[in-house]
């Protein structure tokens, strides 16, 4: 049961409800519970919200890229930017931390994104954007192919 995806939508916060709406169409061949469905669109809406008003500052003219993946019973989603990346990951990573202080900004997104995925991989270069890779192993998924 392989299946893959690849979209890429510009860095206008109106897409981060398509982003949400495509993961939720992508695995829902595979029956999910609606705990699954939920805990995904939220750790989705959480790194492309990071994309578009971290990784490229608001400009509305980038472009964010999303990869869904399922392997067997392991969902992976992957959102890039070719934004202005992080200089310190690990502490973009801490709780309540956030570049946008002005904007209200709670700095729980990667909190949020280890909470409801089992691995969160952040890969970054300055000047050159972010990567979040999140695997997710999901109880709804068949070991047999629909």
């Amino acid at each position: 049961m392989n299946n893959e995806a690849v979209f890429k939508f510009r860095s206008i916060s109106e897409n981060e409800a398509f982003a949400r709406m495509v993961v939720a169409s992508f695995i829902a061949p595979y029956d999910p519970t609606i705990g699954e469905l939920t805990d995904l669109k939220t750790v989705v809406s959480e790194a492309v919200t990071n994309a578009i008003i971290h990784g490229y500052d608001g400009k509305n003219d980038q472009w964010v890229y999303m990869t869904l993946m399922m392997e067997e019973n392991v969902l992976t989603i992957e959102v890039r930017d070719e934004g202005i990346g992080m200089s310190d990951i690990e502490e973009a990573m801490q709780p309540l931390y956030t570049t946008k202080p002005e904007m209200e900004r709670s700095g729980m997104g990667f909190t949020i994104m280890e909470h409801f995925m089992d691995a969160v991989e952040v890969t970054s270069v300055s000047s050159q954007g972010t990567t979040i890779r999140m695997s997710k192993h999901l109880a709804s998924v068949q070991a047999e192919c629909h």
